[in-house]
């Protein structure tokens, strides 16, 4: 199908519409989804399933030791030199190893700890020590979906989007069916199999293309380079998935785990449609970040990101607000008590995405102290702000947190952008 010619003149959109197609679809297979999983399971299974997926979430980050954004900001910048490509592989793959390595003894060993502290229950034990078996297929999934988006290649990004997700989405009705809310969690955990299959599939030969067998020697060579996004991916991934885990916990601990599965509910709905953005900044905004050396063209380039999906995430998320009635009695009969919470999150997740287009200028650039500093300190503010609110406001305060933490994100970010130009404008000046 050919593409409408204002859509296919403009990149951003262009990777934006293909990415439609995916994300529609899955939205369509994840409403079907998402109800079983609610009529089935409840609330209590619900808030079990997001405690799973936050973990492998941090282990995306642990198992590569968080050398995804260093990949995809080297390989965009090295594509046509084979041999330099070679070293940032063969560090990356150094990294991997020992990340795995490390990653895999901790869930086994400490399998016993993790299920109570998790899941206040022993009953949890073979989630970890299962997840130990798949850390190195998570990782090596991680690392090639690196250079997926370092080539920008979003044509086959979507393919093995919408091939692995429909696969995954087999395996877990089947778990379901079959053996319940246990069914659900060891599909859920051997997703990443399942997923570095279809990339080993569909991205192969192009990936023999780039990695060349003879000369692929394992070495530290871009070890100093990769290490700042491992500090980087440890506050970005790792804290971030541990604080949801921390606050769902906290909501189920000071209130109950139905208003826990209330919160995990919509952050899934959040989650579903804010991968939208998370294909364009990986495919796009980071690549494009990369090669771009002075204020001018940054602001440029911004604007025209903001002009390009703006608008589109607007009109979206108004959709889902005045829907939202409609969405809770087709995906989540029964869960009424997330209603109030559709407002903030989505005012949250707009603030949200404006602050991410600048943020990326710090993985582009390998700012690390002003991406860690100022990732810490929205985290803080989350998790500080929702043990407030959520004394007066309930469940509904965690969401209030989502929102006020980024409206402060958002400032400190465009601050600490104008300071690294108005220093580079500077040090021009000076020489």
């Amino acid at each position: 199908m050919k593409l409408p010619k204002f859509i296919s003149n403009n990149v951003v959109l262009k990777i934006t519409s293909l990415n439609a197609v995916v994300i529609t679809i899955r939205l369509i297979v994840s409403v079907f989804v998402q109800r079983l999983l609610a009529v089935t399971v409840g609330e209590a299974g619900i808030a079990s399933i997001g405690q799973v997926r936050n973990i492998i979430g941090m282990l995306t980050s642990t198992s590569t030791l968080g050398t995804f954004s260093g990949v995809v900001k080297y390989v965009a910048e090295l594509k046509g030199n084979h041999s330099e490509l070679s070293k940032v592989f063969s560090t990356a793959t150094l990294f991997l190893i020992i990340g795995s390595l490390v990653s895999a003894a901790v869930l086994f060993f400490g399998a016993d700890y993790f299920s109570v502290y998790v899941f206040n229950s022993n009953d949890f034990k073979y989630v970890f020590q299962l997840l130990a078996a798949i850390v190195p297929f998570i990782a090596f999934g991680r690392l090639i979906s690196g250079i997926i988006s370092g080539l920008s290649d979003y044509k086959k990004y979507a393919k093995i989007e919408l091939i692995g997700y429909l696969l995954v989405t087999v395996v877990l009705v089947f778990g379901l069916y079959n053996y319940d809310l246990k069914g659900v969690i060891i599909a859920i955990v051997i997703a990443p199999i399942i997923q570095l299959i279809v990339l080993g599939f569909i991205f192969g030969k192009t990936l023999k293309r780039h990695i060349k067998r003879d000369t692929f020697k394992l070495s530290f060579s871009y070890k100093n380079q990769l290490l700042a996004f491992t500090l980087m991916s440890f506050v970005s991934s790792f804290l971030i998935n541990y604080i949801e885990l921390d606050v769902r916990t906290l909501v189920s601990d000071e209130i109950n785990i139905n208003e826990a599965g209330y919160w995990t509910a919509i952050t899934f709905i959040s989650k579903n449609y804010m991968v939208f953005a998370t294909g364009l900044f990986t495919l796009y905004v980071l690549p494009k970040f990369a090669g771009i050396n002075n204020k001018t063209e940054f602001k440029k380039e911004v604007f025209h990101i903001y002009k390009s999906i703006l608008p589109v995430f607007a009109l979206g998320m108004l959709l889902v607000y005045f829907l939202r009635t409609l969405i809770i009695q087709m995906i989540y009969p029964d869960f009424e008590g997330m209603e109030p919470l559709f407002k903030w999150q989505l005012l949250g997740d707009f603030i949200r995405l404006c602050a991410l287009v600048l943020s990326y200028q710090f993985l582009a650039k390998r700012m690390v102290k002003s991406f860690v500093i100022t990732e810490l300190i929205s985290l803080a503010l989350f998790y500080g702000l929702s043990t407030v609110f959520i004394k007066t406001y309930g469940t509904e305060g965690v969401v209030i947190a989502h929102f006020v933490r980024y409206i402060i994100y958002f400032i400190i970010v465009a601050i600490a952008i104008w300071m690294y130009f108005s220093k580079q404008d500077k040090n021009q000046i000076d020489a």
